[in-house]
């Protein structure tokens, strides 16, 4: 009797309705599996259609076609012999469920719904799929005419069942489900089924890898078996990137894992294990015993296949490994750059061109894409035909082969610096450095002459000439003169996007590359269709902070000197004019906060849902050792007015990388309003309810704000009738409001 089985977990980078490519990926991962000598194979989310399908769930064709491919992997040679379950959406009774669809030999033995749907963060599940709410029940499916004419079934089982081969018992989870707190791990090990896998679609952010290796190995360290975590990996058509990280887990250890960041397309993780060392874990734990009497039943599938062999004494088992995460400066140079290479191979274009200004933004934009060249480089040296394949095909030179990360780089990448007389000599020379250091085809030009016609326009039209606030006129024509620069920057970023490559005799155009952080973002501190407008944008899901802490990591692994002077230098826009020569205009200073403090403002927005009052009263104690409480106060009223008269450049915002979970993407990831009541009345008047409280308990103390101090807005709410109305309800109840 066999008691070791050798198991196989997938990483797959599929793409949106791509069902060929997607097609291709599966079967090679199959292959894989087989000549590592696995008898069972488990694959990510919805493999067969790409995960970011969204409202193309609601189509008969994406239903269509994923049958169509499931009756190709059916008819293939390469499936035989093998037990294969795959992830695809199956209509049932008039009902979309996200399944996995378990088969053997061109049968099909199982169709299981997921039973939890994820609707948080970027996921919007229960818009195209309804959960299954039938515990340990299945119903009959009645198979397509086209499934029946290969498997010579008419119906199958559908739903909350585990299949039992001779050795063995295999149960399913579905991404969500290992989060939820009633997890179907439990009750299905309770039950004795001894393999969990769970096809998952988790996405990327910054410092979170480590939650999909923490959930696997609890999954199994408190009643024991093997757990088989399958995860996507790449780009499908989205903002986000599918963290890969597929696993295996034993009794509580990892012991196979996959990589987080990578070019591959396919990679199949194994595992050998011993059935009997799970026995042996669960028969030691008496408390689990004496639940498991207790445990109901699920439906079992029997089918006639063992995963292990008569005579496999001699096979070697994995054995616990430690596990080793990318340090946030690591994941910013991969997943953005892995990000970056999908989206270019995919998309058809030849290349990448940025307005590069010599700050930190911009810069950082300019690294990824060089480590995205590093990566290239690094994957033909491997010997991956895909990727060579991809890139000659990219670059039109079907002999190419790339060998020097500065060389690629110069072939797919255009920099150009677009100055103006507000532009400082240092900006202009951090950025020919840069683009020098990291082999960019960089150009450097003057928009002067095109600003000046802009306004000439303008004068003729209504005999006004704007100036600069530095020269005696209003903030009004300063900010329009200021984003007047900014867009046409924009416009230019795309005139040269289109036609640079036609100037160097290549086909094709080039994808612009916006810059603008998640910081910035957030405070609307960007001019609307400027330089932050473009086709996709690698770093506006991270925040200046980590974008500075990136570029020294960069500096060293990469060897780009310069980047010291453009960290060192004060973040500015460089769209006012210079005081002989000097910047007067900088980042800070304008939005009248610190980019650590956008920061915090974001974390409590997005993460912990704070309005005007409860942040305020959350950064009194955060905040004590700094400010006083009426500058605690004022600092929120300024980023909340700022939010809010800016939300809705947020409608316009630029596809970015999601990397930071208080991004205020508004297309997918942040839905709140675009218009808001900029002067926040009623919030506002609870903060000043709260000072006044604070001011009473302090009495006459140092601490004690008096009304001169109080900013004339905050003196006014004091005074108008609402907040009489606030004293009525307080008297009433007894209840501050």
């Amino acid at each position: 009797m066999g008691r070791k089985v050798c198991l196989a977990a997938c990483t797959l980078n599929q793409w949106a309705l791509d069902f060929e490519g997607n097609l291709a990926r599966i079967l090679q991962s199959i292959q894989d599996a087989k000549e590592y000598g696995a008898a069972y194979r488990t694959g990510p989310e919805l493999e067969i259609c790409g995960y970011s399908c969204e409202d193309h769930f609601l189509e008969s064709d994406t239903l269509l076609h994923s049958w169509e491919v499931l009756a190709e992997l059916l008819l293939s040679p390469i499936c035989r012999d093998m037990l294969i379950d795959v992830g695809m959406p199956v209509m049932h009774k008039n009902v979309t469920y996200n399944c996995r669809v378990a088969f053997y030999n061109t049968k099909i033995l199982l169709i299981r719904p997921k039973k939890s749907l994820c609707d948080d963060g970027n996921y919007r599940e229960t818009r195209w799929f309804t959960a299954w709410t039938k515990s340990r029940i299945t119903e009959e499916y009645h198979l397509p005419r086209m499934i029946t004419a290969i498997t010579q079934q008419t119906v199958v089982p559908f739903g909350d069942a585990v299949i039992s081969t001779m050795d063995t018992c295999i149960g399913y989870e579905i991404c969500e489900e290992l989060w939820t707190p009633n997890s179907q791990h439990i009750p299905m090990s309770l039950d004795g089924v001894e393999i969990i896998a769970n096809g998952s679609g988790s996405y990327m952010e910054l410092r979170k890898a480590y939650v999909t290796v923490d959930l696997v190995k609890s999954a199994t360290m408190k009643a024991g078996g093997c757990y088989l975590f399958s995860n996507l990996r790449g780009c499908d058509g989205q903002r986000v990137y599918f963290n890969g990280c597929t696993s295996i887990a034993l009794n509580g250890d990892i012991i196979s894992r996959g990589k987080q960041f990578a070019l591959e397309e396919v990679e199949v993780i194994t595992a050998t294990i011993d059935l009997e060392d799970i026995r042996a874990y669960r028969n030691a734990i008496r408390s689990r015993n004496q639940e498991a009497t207790q445990s109901p039943s699920y439906p079992r599938i029997c089918v006639d296949f063992a995963l292990s062999k008569s005579f496999d004494f001699a096979l070697p088992t994995h054995q616990p490994i430690d596990c080793t995460y990318h340090t946030p400066q690591e994941e910013i140079a991969l997943g953005p750059a892995c990000w970056l290479w999908d989206y270019l191979r995919r998309s058809g274009q030849g290349g990448f061109f940025l307005p590069l200004s010599g700050g930190v933004d911009s810069a950082s934009t300019a690294c990824i894409v060089f480590s995205m060249c590093h990566l290239i480089i690094n994957a033909v040296s491997r010997g991956d035909t895909t990727v060579l394949y991809d890139i000659r095909r990219i670059l039109c030179e079907p002999e190419y082969t790339p060998q020097d990360p500065k060389e690629l780089c110069g072939r797919l990448f255009v920099t150009c610096y677009m100055g103006t007389e507000n532009s400082s000599v240092e900006t202009r020379k951090r950025a020919a450095d840069l683009a020098s250091q990291i082999g960019s085809f960089h150009t450097n030009i003057n928009i002067d002459t095109a600003v000046s016609a802009v306004l000439g326009i303008f004068t003729s039209l209504t005999s006004l000439v704007p100036q600069f606030r530095s020269r005696g006129d209003c903030a009004r024509q300063n900010l329009a003169l200021q984003n007047v620069q900014a867009r046409l920057r924009m416009v230019l970023a795309y005139l040269l996007a289109q036609l640079m490559l036609w100037s160097r005799g290549r086909p094709g155009g080039l994808l612009v590359l916006g810059s603008a952080n998640v910081d910035e973002a957030l405070r609307g501190y960007m001019t609307k269709y400027d330089c932050s407008s473009a086709d996709i944008n690698p770093i506006g899901g991270i925040s200046k902070t980590d974008l500075k802490s990136f570029l020294h990591y960069a500096k060293d692994k990469f060897n780009i000197p310069v980047i010291s002077e453009i960290v060192e230098a004060p973040p500015t826009a460089e769209l006012e004019p210079l005081n002989d020569g000097a910047l007067t205009q900088t980042d800070e200073q304008d939005m009248g906060m610190t980019y650590k403090e956008l920061s915090m403002f974001g974390r409590l927005r997005k993460q912990q849902n704070c309005g005007p009052y409860s942040m305020f009263c959350k950064l009194l104690y955060q905040w004590n050792d700094n400010c006083t409480p009426a500058e605690v106060a004022e600092k929120v009223k300024h980023f909340f007015r700022c939010y809010a008269i800016n939300r809705h450049k947020m409608t316009v915002l630029t596809p970015s990388y999601h990397a930071e979970t208080y991004s205020p993407d508004d297309n997918r990831f942040d839905h709140r309003p675009f218009l808001y009541r900029a002067n926040w009345s009623w919030q506002f008047r609870a903060i000043d309810e709260r000072l006044l409280q604070i001011a009473e308990e302090k009495g006459n103390s140092t601490g004690k704000i008096s009304e001169a101090s109080t900013p004339y807005s905050l003196r006014l709410s004091w005074s108008d009738p609402t907040r009489k109305l606030s004293n009525k309800i307080r008297d009433r109840t007894g209840v501050h409001v």
